[in-house]
């Protein structure tokens, strides 16, 4: 629930802070007073479009910010999540404007975009006023209050995502099969060509490197013999002292072991470089291959990668991709009628469930149809009629929520077709469709609720109908209403007035009547205008007392 809102410098508030209870919460006050300034306010800390106008005259920027208490599971905290925001059962939403129209936003002092802002404030507060009745007026959120009011627990947009990809994929194999198929020759040829060459990973760097020892080969050659020869010679000077000391060992004692050790080590490693130099020029002297052969496997390699537009060390894995595309033309009529029944499954789940789904939405259009006409009534709108109409669509219309159309059609005269709202319905007879629309789904949703002027043109038994139902309404969330009914008022568990003070300077200022002689006497006032009579302060009372 709306917990507390402050205002700072928007048009005639310089500076306001309101506390909010739960409940049936009553906005008063005279024409002009600035009851519509509190709901503009409010809409800008809910993301609505800012305007300049709204920013007071004198001052640089006006600041609204919506204090909401709200429970754990609220839908808002699934939205901020997807933003790596995190969430409380306090969330604060902030909002300024300068007086050149800049705008910023936040959300429990984190930064945040307009539009993030706005849809967190469409979780919290639903507003509706004679001409802005948002979920009736706007057909494509009649689906979403049919689902709502029925519990349809709404599993089609994962099937419609999965019969969409299916189709997506039979396109995509369809596509490459086709594409296969037209170079068939050309991947035939290609897998061959590889095939005949087995090229292998690192294979061009080791041929360039036997290349470059081969072009040297007599000097590489002769080098390691030299080195053969200077290390295998028989004058070998870590030998002969090796000799040397093994003689005088015994006498030189215990410090004799590490040199001898140490020359040890020297001499085999001495045998182990021979060794390596011996292996050297065998594979020069024996080798099989010749700079010709070399090159010609280099050109072989190097023209191959040029041809598929990669390395040379890729070869065989572009010979593999050829391969698989080869595979899919040889089975390509297996898998694309496998492709094709898994298409006709989804779509066959997707389906039956959105058939499913169109019988619930049906019958609880039926059911919706009869309480809101039920609640019509009382209100002044017997002859009125609702009507919620379920129409399925076209196949090329269908999508993630199923295959219905849904819209809310009425009629205020007797024996009229049901038309759209906007045709045929009044301010104040759309705020009372919406009235009973919200007390027939009052355990549905967890959003405030506020009523700008519900009760517009009617009075006496009308508008204790309207102040009636907003207290039932009241019971199971909170309800704002801007009302200029007594009746309205007086069904209140809580009254705010809204006044204007100053004489050089006009502010607007907002007051919680929490004594009853305060909130009898602006009932009166209600009653009886400007000049109020003791019989209006009578009337103010019996209605307190009786809310009739």
């Amino acid at each position: 629930m709306l917990a507390a809102l402050s205002i700072q410098n928007v048009v005639l508030i310089d500076k306001l802070n309101i506390s909010f209870q739960s409940g049936l919460c009553a906005l008063t006050g005279e024409t002009g007073a600035g009851k519509s300034i509190l709901l503009d306010a409010l809409g800008l800390a809910l993301g609505a479009r800012s305007e300049t106008g709204l920013v007071r005259k004198g001052t640089d920027a006006a600041t609204v910010t919506a204090e909401f208490h709200i429970p754990k599971k609220h839908p808002s905290f699934a939205i901020l999540k997807e933003s790596d925001l995190e969430g409380d059962t306090t969330l604060i939403l902030r909002r300024s404007v300068n007086a050149d129209g800049r705008s910023r936003a936040f959300i429990n002092d984190q930064p945040v975009s307009i539009g993030l802002l706005k849809q967190i404030g469409d979780t919290l507060v639903e507003i509706h006023g004679q001409f802005e009745t948002q979920g009736l007026l706007n057909t494509a959120t009649h689906r979403a209050i049919l689902d709502e009011y029925a519990e349809i627990d709404n599993a089609l947009p994962q099937l419609w995502d999965a019969w969409k990809h299916a189709e997506t994929e039979l396109t995509r194999l369809t596509e490459e099969a086709q594409k296969s198929r037209a170079e068939e020759e050309y991947l035939r040829q290609s897998v061959h060509d590889l095939d005949a060459l087995t090229p292998e990973a690192g294979e061009e760097s080791n041929l360039s490197g036997l290349r470059d020892r081969l072009m040297h080969r007599e000097k590489v050659l002769q080098g390691l013999n030299t080195a053969y020869d200077a290390l295998n010679s028989e004058d070998d000077p870590v030998r002969k002292a090796l000799g040397a000391l093994d003689r005088i060992a015994d006498k030189l004692g215990g410090g004799a072991a590490d040199v001898i050790a140490t020359l040890e080590r020297a001499s085999a490693e001495t045998q182990e470089a021979i060794s390596q130099i011996q292996s050297l020029s065998s594979d020069l002297e024996e080798s099989e291959h010749s700079l010709e052969t070399i090159d010609e496997r280099l050109y072989q390699l190097r023209a191959q990668a040029r041809k598929h537009q990669c390395a040379v060390d890729d070869l065989a894995s572009v010979r593999e991709t050829l391969a698989q595309k080869l595979n899919l033309i040889d089975r390509t009529d297996d898998v694309l009628a496998a492709q094709a029944k898994d298409v006709q499954k989804a779509r066959k789940a997707f389906e039956s469930e959105a058939q499913k789904i169109s019988a619930e939405r049906i019958k609880a259009a039926k059911k919706l149809d009869t309480l809101v006409q039920r609640e019509l009534a009382p209100l002044k709108m017997d002859k009125a009629k609702f009507v919620t109409n379920v129409a399925q669509l076209s196949e090329t219309e269908w999508g993630p929520n199923g295959i219905d159309k849904v819209r809310f059609l009425v009629a205020t005269n007797p024996g009229a077709e049901p038309g759209p709202l906007n045709k045929i319905a009044s301010g104040g007879e759309m705020a009372r469709f919406m009235l009973a629309l919200k007390v027939v789904m009052a355990d549905v949703g967890s959003q405030s609720l506020i009523f700008d002027e519900a009760d517009s043109g009617i009075g006496g038994a009308v508008a204790d109908a309207v102040g009636e139902r907003l207290s039932r309404l009241a019971d199971n969330r909170q309800v704002l209403v801007v009302t200029h009914s007594p009746q309205v008022a007086a069904r209140a568990d809580h009254h705010y007035i809204v006044k204007k003070n100053g004489s050089k300077e006009i502010k607007t200022n907002v007051v919680h009547l929490d004594k009853g002689d305060d909130r009898r006497e602006e009932i009166a006032r209600m009653l009886a205008g400007a000049k109020i009579t003791a019989e209006a302060r009578a009337a103010a009372a019996q209605l307190l007392k009786t809310g009739t």
